[in-house]
């Protein structure tokens, strides 16, 4: 296990990237600061690549209302894995502790990997990406070079993806024991980076659509290029030995939210 990584390198690793970002020199997978310096390269614009439940428009729009130019994409060295929970499913009752079906999605780096994805611009500003890193609290935040469907021609710029992390990394850079308790303790959640769950049903049912529905490329990328925590079993396998998945429904204050 990797030693913690604590407050004050955290902020000479951030100063270094900042101050790259700021002279222009941003590179595919660097960990972005919390503001995001350079990902706009001067438009104005961010671009988000969505891997889950953002391969849905309709889905990515209940988050991003002013986003532009939802397209597919592509994104080399990457794959997808079930292999962290959220808090969000225990507060709207989604997850199921007793079966460890809790687990959410984030990106890992893997040579040879290879992920459809979408992608978006929203607006660049100090406000959004303070509400993106509330959202998506948990995550690291990588900046990626995706290309187009085909997978020729890259992206204008950079891409912000939301990467796999570590408990020892994400309690010493954004989670403070206060900040722990209340996200995490208050639900009985000890671990929240693992390789010990499965996913959550609804949550992955609802992804397992939003790809279905945006196009042939990215539903056979989500079934064959997202994996379980262990990294071995591919969510296709996994909805072959448990196809009762595709037939949970959501709470019914939820249909609009985890229905693809």
């Amino acid at each position: 296990m990797s030693a913690p990584v604590q407050p004050y390198v955290r902020s000479q690793l951030l100063h270094s990237a900042a101050a790259k970002q700021q002279q222009g020199l941003l590179q595919a997978g660097d960990e972005l600061d919390d503001s995001f310096t350079g990902l706009d390269a001067g438009s104005g614009l961010m671009t988000v690549a969505g891997f889950g439940s953002l391969l849905s428009e309709r889905s990515a729009r209940t988050t991003f209302p002013d986003l532009q130019n939802f397209r597919p994409g592509r994104l080399r060295g990457y794959r997808r894995v079930f292999a962290h929970t959220a808090d969000i499913f225990f507060v709207r009752g989604i997850a199921r502790p007793e079966t460890g079906e809790i687990s959410s999605l984030s990106c890992e780096q893997h040579a040879g990997s290879e992920l459809v994805v979408s992608l978006f611009e929203v607006p660049f500003s100090a406000d959004s990406v303070a509400a993106f890193i509330a959202r998506e609290h948990e995550f690291r935040f990588l900046a990626v070079q995706p290309y187009d469907l085909a997978g020729q021609a890259p992206t204008a710029q950079l891409a912000v993806l939301c990467g796999a992390n570590t408990d020892e990394h994400y309690k010493a850079t954004r989670c403070p024991p206060d900040e722990w308790a209340r996200r995490w303790s208050i639900h009985g959640i000890d671990r929240v980076w693992r390789d010990d769950i499965l996913p959550c049903r609804v949550y992955l049912r609802h992804c397992v659509l939003a790809a279905k529905g945006f196009c042939p490329e990215a539903y056979e990328s989500f079934l064959d290029a997202t994996f379980l925590s262990d990294r071995v079993t591919t969510v296709r396998q996994h909805l072959e030995a448990h196809p009762d998945i595709l037939q949970e429904l959501p709470p019914p204050e939820l249909v609009g939210r985890y229905s693809g």
